[in-house]
């Protein structure tokens, strides 16, 4: 059903004050926290600080979240667009074009269907040269003004948390070289269940890199796991962006903010459903360890240091596959 303007200026509203409220409310503590990102630069010293308050909770006690007024509703409705155009104007011959050539591919184009797996998706570098598909030209230009958008929260949100960690606002951005980071977006077709050869779309699995971030233009499918063991739905409400904490900021804080498992089901996909997440890393030369002010002897380091790009590559993958070692980089406990 379409959205008036009248609707989406409500469901803003509504989502602003729910972010507001979740300031002091941490009693449904399987309920996805909402940031209003344009409170966590507010004049206001009083509400800024409330805000960034309730981000460091967000990512101590959840590691995900929902952020509003990060990209403009345009923006993020034209990008949908132009993925679905993408996988609607161009045939599965034009598109097998970007099948795996070699290790050093920036454009990757796939298709698996099968008990472990459903889905079609085309992995682009973006970041710090944007890779796109010149077919059809709708897609490369939504994409990319979203990405312009997306990677301005990414040094915003790199600045608010390094705050929440007592560092100086530039800390993050410094250690992970944010302005060569290595950004991969995945452009994903998920097939209805009808169609599907298994309820798995995308089986159980963390991120490398600072964040994910998701869009998607229909819910279902997305399952996170909590601190708390349950698997929580991610409903993601109009002109919001899904934020997962990656393995390296987990890495960089000595486990202080964890990355979370996640997997998508389509047993409830009564359409097709497109998304994007971007995985937005440090440059692949960064060397992330644990950060000495996270280790003391309560807190020993439990996480081997290495290249953000060996450890891409840890598992015998590609830099384009963004496949996360985090089991590998957990240093066993001492008896």
């Amino acid at each position: 059903m379409a959205h008036s303007v009248g609707m989406l200026g409500q469901e803003c509203f509504d989502l602003k004050n729910k972010a507001i409220a979740h300031l002091h409310d941490y009693s449904f503590m399987d309920e996805i926290p909402t940031i209003d990102y344009s409170l966590l630069f507010s004049k206001d010293h009083n509400e800024r600080s409330k805000s960034l308050e309730h981000l460091g909770k967000a990512c101590q006690e959840f590691g995900f979240f929902y952020l509003i007024n990060g990209v403009e509703e345009r923006v993020v409705e034209g990008a949908l667009k132009g993925i679905s155009d993408f996988f609607e104007l161009t045939n599965q011959e034009e598109r097998s074009e970007y099948l795996k050539k070699n290790s050093m591919d920036r454009i990757r184009w796939y298709l698996r269907s099968d008990a472990g797996e459903n889905r079609e998706n085309l992995k682009i570098v973006t970041h710090p040269e944007y890779h796109c598909p010149g077919k059809p030209d709708s897609c490369k230009d939504a994409i990319g003004e979203y990405l312009k958008g997306m990677h301005e929260v990414e040094l915003g949100l790199a600045k608010a948390i390094s705050t929440i960690l007592g560092y100086e606002k530039t800390y993050i951005e410094k250690e992970f070289k944010l302005e060569a980071g290595f950004d991969v977006a995945t452009l994903n077709l998920y097939p209805p269940s009808l169609q599907s050869k298994g309820s798995i779309g995308l089986a159980e699995h963390t991120d490398p890199g600072f964040f994910v971030s998701l869009i998607q233009n229909v819910n279902g499918g997305l399952q996170i796991l909590s601190h708390k063991g349950n698997w929580i739905t991610v409903n993601i409400p109009r002109n919001t962006i899904f934020i997962g904490i990656g393995d390296h900021l987990e890495i960089l804080t000595n486990g202080k903010y964890k990355s979370h498992i996640h997997q998508v089901i389509l047993d409830n996909n009564k359409v097709k459903r497109i998304s994007m997440p971007i995985l937005h890393g440090p440059s692949l030369d960064t060397f992330v360890a644990p950060t000495p002010g996270f280790i003391d002897d309560s807190h020993p380091p439990t996480y081997r240091g290495m290249t953000y790009k060996e450890s891409l590559e840890l598992n015998g993958f590609d830099e384009i596959d963004v496949q996360s070692s985090l089991i590998q980089l957990r240093m066993p406990l001492s008896l």
